[in-house]
């Protein structure tokens, strides 16, 4: 069942290569970055709610912040129950994140392995900037985009007054580029793919937030 995803991973980019040798762009980091945009959308059903859910928990942060300090010594079980009550009463799931991110990994893991020994029909289209898409990349270019996509999309949606999350916005990139590093470079241009859509996807949800707010306000 594993090799089928693997093969139907395979199957899937020699196909989108297909398409952009017919429009007259032969890429297979074109077929890459068309695959990233279709799993995109595939995905957004989850990944709204899982934006949405963290934009607000960056706004909820400073109140989340006062139950903490004014609970945490004295009752903590008190102290969650206020921060779930005030979760739900904004519609807020901070699990929403973790559903997206499970269905993820095997699309990572089986596209590192596909592209490992992957069959190209046409080997000089397999390049990007000089860079072959089936081993690492030698310039570190697509390795530090991708720190660099994953600290903009983090960003979006941190709180930095939370210390925790604030050493993460720098972390998570830092580790992320170095994985980029060690990885075939056409799966570092699928994050830098995905992080550049998230990013988009974010500011428009982040811009639905705002708008809501604003409306409730008026009202």
């Amino acid at each position: 069942m594993w090799q089928a995803l693997v093969d139907g991973m395979r199957s899937v980019i020699n196909s989108l290569y297909g398409f952009s040798d017919a429009i007259g762009v032969p890429s297979y980091a074109l077929a890459i970055v068309l695959l990233t945009i279709i799993i995109k959308i595939v995905l957004y059903p989850l990944s709204k709610k899982q934006m949405k859910s963290m934009k607000m928990m960056q706004k909820l942060a400073p109140q989340i912040k006062e139950i903490q300090e004014k609970y945490k010594k004295k009752d903590p079980q008190k102290m969650q129950q206020k921060i779930m009550e005030m979760y739900k009463e904004n519609n807020v799931n901070p699990a929403a994140g973790c559903l997206p991110i499970l269905i993820q990994m095997p699309i990572l893991i089986a596209l590192y392995q596909a592209l490992l020994n992957f069959d190209f029909i046409h080997t000089e289209h397999a390049y990007l900037f000089g860079i072959y898409l089936a081993e690492k990349d030698p310039t570190y270019i697509l390795p530090i985009l991708a720190a660099a996509t994953t600290f903009l999309q983090t960003k979006m949606t941190t709180n930095t007054a939370d210390q925790t999350q604030k050493t993460m916005l720098y972390f998570m990139p830092l580790m992320l580029g170095w994985i980029a590093a060690t990885v075939p470079s056409g799966l570092a241009l699928y994050w830098v793919s995905f992080n550049v859509v998230g990013a988009i996807q974010q500011y428009h949800i982040n811009k639905q937030v705002l708008a809501t707010d604003k409306e409730v306000a008026e009202n």
